[in-house]
């Protein structure tokens, strides 16, 4: 398995594990149904791009996480022992930092195949 693969996975269970616990936090807090939209639709729409592979859907899912960053940081000065935010904090970083370590390694795996078969295309010309 490449590194690749094994930090793709790690970004999936990150990102499930975020997804959970922000759900778990609007339902622990009774929060009405626009409360919910606002936690959970940043992440939802990065689903589909991330199931294609498209790199561009794991920046742009590093930007938002920044997002989610600062307001866990904010609830844990409030409450510094609340077991949901800390969950929420260890699933943010290690998303960004996962998905950011997949977007570079993948964009090198890519750009290698794609320069391996510029070389056979090159070959084959000759």
């Amino acid at each position: 398995m490449t590194r690749s693969r094994l930090v793709a996975r790690l970004t999936w269970c990150s990102y499930a594990l975020l997804l959970a616990q922000q759900t778990l936090d609007a339902a622990l807090a009774q929060a009405p149904a626009v409360i919910w939209v606002f936690k959970l639709l940043p992440l939802l729409l990065f689903l589909p791009g991330m199931r294609r592979d498209n790199l561009r859907s794991y920046i742009w899912l590093c930007f938002v996480c920044l997002g989610y960053f600062a307001v866990l940081v904010e609830r844990l000065f409030v409450a510094p022992g609340s077991a949901l935010s800390i969950t929420g904090m260890v699933a943010v970083v290690v998303l960004f930092i996962s998905a950011m370590m997949y977007v570079r390694w993948r964009a090198r795996e890519l750009q290698s195949q794609a320069g391996a078969g510029a070389d056979v295309n090159q070959a084959g010309d000759g």
